[in-house]
């Protein structure tokens, strides 16, 4: 059965993928994107799909949710400032369309009783380095006057909305916590780390390490992602609850440079700089996030099919048919 679908930031690197998925499945997508960090270039191979329809315009227009949202049936609300680059430099704007924006959403879902999904990130973690970060670890935040944190921050009011209104209102809501997707369609500009070292590592250009490369990250592949967040917009048992989506395969940045240097064949080699030279003076890194996937797996029987290699070869040759 076709379902009517909003997609915010539909043209974006996750929201297209998601675009992909809904559309293959033969349902109905309505793609909301103001076009700031989403690309054209990401949903122009669905351009002419009947069942695509494309509205430039932000989820800070209230009037524009009024109109849309009572056409749809059910919402994926993605639209918000990401990257680390990105919310250092511009930290008003950022706050500004997480908070307003995820609001203006809400407030529009509810009136209409449209279901929503919204992401949130594994940042809500903050600095809290367990070996296993399930939805019920405690939140570890630096100090207020650290930049970097006011995104977590964003994501945690949008979380406690989200939990509220179905509680409260009977809404039915769902929260999905990223972890790092990488793949296809991801831009490097915005700190996303993987494509900027493939960028370079395909120029033969030097790749930029910013502290001491031994802080740890943990790398899903998009369509991975895509698959958990698809199977949570679904399940009942998730209806009102964070879930976590992201796969436990842990790596240190160096390792992930020289892993994206020999499997590109790349002559770059590493160099290491201080987070001043990218950051503004303060900023405050985490060393460590580790997802735990047990509640996705229990609830959807969702289980990852890409490992890192595969995540850096798509990248890679993504990245490459571009340049082309």
């Amino acid at each position: 059965m076709s379902t009517k679908y909003l997609v915010t930031a539909g043209a974006g690197f996750i929201g297209s993928h998601i675009t992909d998925r809904l559309l293959s499945e033969g349902h109905q997508v309505t793609i909301l994107d103001n076009f700031s960090t989403g690309q054209e270039r990401n949903i122009a191979h669905n351009v002419g799909n009947e069942n695509l329809t494309i509205i430039e315009g932000s989820v800070l227009d209230k009037k524009l949710l009024r109109e849309v949202i009572p056409q749809v049936d059910r919402i994926f609300h993605l639209a918000a400032a990401v990257g680390v680059f990105n919310i250092v430099s511009d930290p008003i704007g950022s706050m500004k369309t997480n908070l307003i924006g995820s609001s203006n959403m809400f407030e529009a879902a509810l009136e209409h009783n449209k279901p929503i999904l919204v992401t949130s990130s594994s940042e809500i973690y903050g600095k809290n380095t367990s070996d296993s970060l399930d939805e019920d670890s405690d939140r570890i935040i630096g100090a207020h006057q650290k930049i970097r944190w006011s995104y977590s921050d964003s994501k945690a009011i949008i979380e406690a909305i989200a939990v509220t209104l179905f509680e409260k209102h009977g809404l039915e809501t769902h929260i999905v916590r990223i972890f790092n997707a990488v793949g296809p369609r991801q831009r490097g500009n915005f700190g996303m780390v993987i494509p900027r070292f493939v960028e370079a590592a395909l120029e033969g250009r030097n790749i930029e390490i910013y502290g001491t490369g031994l802080q740890t990250r943990c790398f899903s592949h998009v369509l991975d992602v895509v698959d958990g967040i698809t199977k949570v917009e679904r399940c009942s048992g998730a209806i009102g609850r964070p879930v976590n989506v992201g796969v436990a395969q842990e790596m240190s940045i160096v390792e992930l440079a020289r892993r994206v240097i020999e499997l590109n064949d790349s002559k770059s080699e590493i160099v290491f700089k201080d987070y001043a030279s990218a950051y503004d003076r303060g900023f405050e890194d985490m060393e460590r996030r580790v997802p735990n996937n047990t509640l996705l797996r229990s609830l959807t029987g969702w289980a990852p099919q890409r490992n890192i290699d595969q995540i850096i070869l798509d990248v890679s040759e993504h990245i490459k048919r571009l340049k082309a």
